[in-house]
């Protein structure tokens, strides 16, 4: 991926995403949730079928948008942490990069996963939350379903997809992965 603008429509698929979680209270009840939502956190997914094994950070939202994990760490997903832990109830959704301007990143073989396979999290309170994936899809940034990402129940993990578009210096597509818990 190259060029600023090669996120502008997945930052306003974030900005969607704010506007979504604060209309249906995805997020919570008050601050008195805050301690117990943030002690526990994902640390790592494992897609076997895949040899994807990377390390997880937070991503937060900024003025609106989803924060992106750095270039700098390719080989590292980010939960979004308004979302909830993967292994709870709820929509749990991790974004990662398909490619740098030199080399494949975390999520560049993600194109290549199947119904039915197994998606793993680890996390920090040691408990290991097992997914099956259910369906992917490749969609216009344009079109991003954002209702079907961030309020359905289960994990989401996200990447570019499609015809890159060199004019903009970003892919014209996303490729989500939805999956369904199966165990914990």
């Amino acid at each position: 991926m190259a060029g600023s603008t090669r996120w502008s429509r997945v930052v306003l698929a974030g900005a969607l995403t704010g506007a979504v979680m604060v209309a249906f209270g995805t997020r919570g009840g008050g601050e008195e949730d805050a301690p117990a939502r943030v002690s526990v956190v994902p640390e790592r997914i494992d897609i076997p079928s895949l040899g994807i094994k990377a390390p997880l950070m937070k991503l937060g939202v900024t003025g609106g948008r989803i924060d992106l994990p750095p270039y700098e760490k390719p080989g590292t997903a980010g939960w979004v942490e308004d979302s909830v832990v993967p292994g709870d109830e709820g929509p749990a959704v991790i974004l990662g990069h398909v490619d740098t301007k030199t080399a494949p990143a975390v999520f560049y073989r993600l194109k290549e996963i199947k119904e039915g396979q197994a998606i793993k999290v680890v996390r920090s309170d040691g408990k290991v939350a097992h997914y099956r994936v259910d369906s992917v899809e490749q969609t216009s940034k344009t079109r991003f379903p954002a209702d079907k990402v961030y309020l359905e129940d289960g994990l989401r993990l996200i990447t570019c997809g499609g015809e890159f578009d060199r004019d903009d210096g970003e892919y014209r597509d996303n490729f989500i992965v939805y999956a369904t818990l199966v165990g914990a």
